[in-house]
């Protein structure tokens, strides 16, 4: 998380941070999460039924369907965000190295002024090429953390309805829900974990917004580009 620094005299600094894959990975992640946030909410709030043929009335199929769907890519695409961790630039790391992070008091430093600028209790906050500290232990703790979860869990659940011999309840249901006590705690956790994952994205685009609005290098743009640009 190096700073952005422009030498007197110069063209406004670019670097380039979020490379493609990263930056497929965000849009792709971004609709699976829209996609699972609706569907989830109607499954654990399912629509009234309807009479007629069930060919007809096939709604809540099609909502189970198009979670399962989404799922699947927010699994498979969150396992290549981490092999490219190891294979990306620096910046692609970022989010799996906070845990180091927190042992330098440069970070908690970096970390409160951010938090002072997101509470409107200073103008400007540090300028990083990559994360900030607080976008980064959001990322972290929130999103990381909260994505993996929720992984575990809908494959555990999904386990339930495929029954025992299939490899989703091998790998996932057969050690999970015990963990957690039984199926409707786990039903419970699962949905908790929406919420939390929801709460994260509302304080994310709130974050890029501002930082964004009232800063001198560009946040939403450079997701779509990669560069991160130093305003004139």
């Amino acid at each position: 998380m190096a700073a952005v620094t422009k030498p007197a005299g110069s063209a406004p600094h670019a670097v380039y941070v979020w490379e493609a894959p990263v930056r497929l990975w965000h849009w792709v992640m971004m609709f699976a999460m829209f996609v699972l946030f609706a569907t989830g909410f109607l499954i654990g709030v399912p629509p009234p039924t309807v009479g007629g043929e069930a060919y007809n009335t096939f709604w809540f199929g099609y909502i189970r369907f198009a979670h399962f769907a989404a799922g699947y890519i927010f699994a498979v695409f969150l396992v290549l965000r981490v092999y490219w961790a190891f294979v990306g630039n620096k910046y692609a790391r970022e989010i799996f190295l906070v845990p180091f992070s927190l042992f330098t008091a440069k970070f908690w430093k970096g970390l409160f002024s951010d938090i002072f600028f997101y509470l409107y209790m200073k103008k400007e906050p540090g300028s990083y090429e990559g994360h900030n500290p607080l976008a980064a232990v959001a990322m972290f703790f929130m999103y990381l953390l909260g994505s993996v979860w929720m992984i575990l869990s809908g494959f555990a659940l999904y386990g339930e309805g495929a029954g025992m011999g299939s490899w989703q309840h091998s790998w996932f249901t057969s050690w999970l829900q015990p963990l957690v006590g039984d199926s409707q705690q786990l039903h419970t956790y699962h949905r908790l974990g929406m919420w939390y994952l929801l709460i994260f994205s509302m304080v994310h685009m709130y974050m890029v917004v501002r930082q964004d609005v009232f800063t001198k290098e560009t946040i939403i743009s450079t997701m779509i580009n990669g560069w991160r640009v130093q305003k004139p």
